[in-house]
């Protein structure tokens, strides 16, 4: 149910008076909460268990929806948005699959975890749209806040309790229980496993750009592509598709066939040559082409170092990795509004397309030539 905020927000931002750059702050302000939020919404999953979590999650987008329904005000657009701070839905679900899958078997199952979001982005969207189109945002994000709660109660009835495989109780895992969800310094230490820095590294750097894109899409499709709510809901849904056939019966067999870092690689390759087909982009037939390449590297580079990341902790501290994880795409966020505003307002969609071209060019390279020394 979260995509049907896509058909609503961008379209009651402009009733109410918000241009590109104001927009770009509402973006930024939940880039900033969920930062935040992230690495205490994954310790909480740690510590309390992940349907808890994920039941959390859900009660919060219902309270999102709601106060979206009484936005009447600018202002209110900004206070709509502090549930974010525990909308982590894609998280917690993958906090789940993650406590629930064999490590070697962990990215193919994240990989279909994505195909289920696909289709809730195709239903969504598509719903999203013609809802807003016919009877207008508010009667659309109604919907949205019943959708939720029935999610709450799927979460509550079909979830298990404990999804953490039981193992003896030792004194440290005493410890790690009694702690609490805002110690960081519980957080800041899975930092210092084998292999996590560079990898967060690479998760920021080659994933800023493309990051920059996603959130500026809302105002692109509004004002580049001049698209109309059913027709910007009809382009997410078919992103939906793409996504689903990509995750559903793409990633899993290369996941089975190569290694993770040669898929990287590839990944980060594929999202430089999108980015060069981004800047030189004139409509949205064009970017329709754009897109398979675009969801297929953005769903492999995911995937891909959300498994790396949480096989490189232990088993009870998986939850707070997939929280630091979702804070990398919160940082996105909190960054990628305010240059990508900057850089749309000033140089127009190519530079975003470049930029994107140029780190990702740089990041290949990178680890290109760190993999070619391992193996020697």
């Amino acid at each position: 149910m979260d995509v049907l905020q896509f058909s609503v927000t961008p379209y009651l931002a402009k009733k109410l008076g918000f241009d590109t750059l104001w927009f770009g702050y509402l973006q930024t302000m939940v880039g900033v909460i969920q930062l935040f939020g992230g690495p205490m919404f994954g310790r909480f999953a740690d510590i309390f268990g992940a349907r808890v979590a994920l039941s959390l999650a859900c009660s919060s987008t219902v309270v999102f929806f709601l106060l979206l329904v009484i936005a009447d005000y600018p202002a209110m657009l900004f206070i709509h948005k502090l549930p974010t701070v525990f909308m982590h839905v894609l998280p917690a679900s993958q906090m789940v699959v993650a406590d629930l899958s064999a490590p070697e078997k962990r990215a193919d199952a994240l990989s279909k975890l994505g195909l289920c979001f696909g289709i809730g982005m195709i239903a969504g969207s598509t719903l999203g749209g013609h809802l807003s189109t016919h009877y207008g945002e508010k009667f659309t994000a109604c919907c949205g806040a019943v959708g939720s709660a029935f999610s709450l109660l799927l979460v509550i009835k079909f979830i298990p309790k404990t999804t953490k495989a039981q193992s003896p109780r030792t004194n440290t895992d005493s410890e790690n229980k009694n702690k609490s969800v805002f110690n960081v310094g519980e957080i800041t230490r899975l930092m210092k496993f084998p292999g996590v820095t560079p990898t967060f590294v690479v998760k920021v750097i080659a994933g800023l750009p493309s990051g920059i894109f996603q959130v500026m899409f809302s105002i692109i499709a509004l004002e580049f592509f001049k698209l109309e709510p059913q027709q910007n809901g009809n382009l997410m849904a078919y992103f939906g598709v793409v996504q689903m056939v990509i995750q559903g019966g793409v990633i899993g067999r290369l996941t089975g066939r190569y290694s993770e870092s040669s898929l990287l690689l590839l990944s980060i390759g594929t999202s430089s040559l999108v980015g060069l087909a981004l800047a030189y982009m004139q409509n949205v037939f064009q970017f329709c082409f754009i897109v398979i390449p675009m969801m297929f590297s953005l769903s492999m580079f995911n995937v891909i170092t959300d498994s790396i990341l949480t096989k490189s902790v232990p088993s009870s501290d998986t939850g707070t990795m997939l929280g630091l994880c979702a804070s990398v795409q919160s940082l996105l966020r909190t960054v990628g509004p305010t240059a990508g505003g900057f850089l749309y307002v000033n140089y127009g969609i190519s530079s975003i397309g470049l930029i994107q071209c140029v780190v990702n060019v740089a990041m290949f390279v990178f680890l290109l030539q760190r993999q070619l020394k391992k193996e020697q």
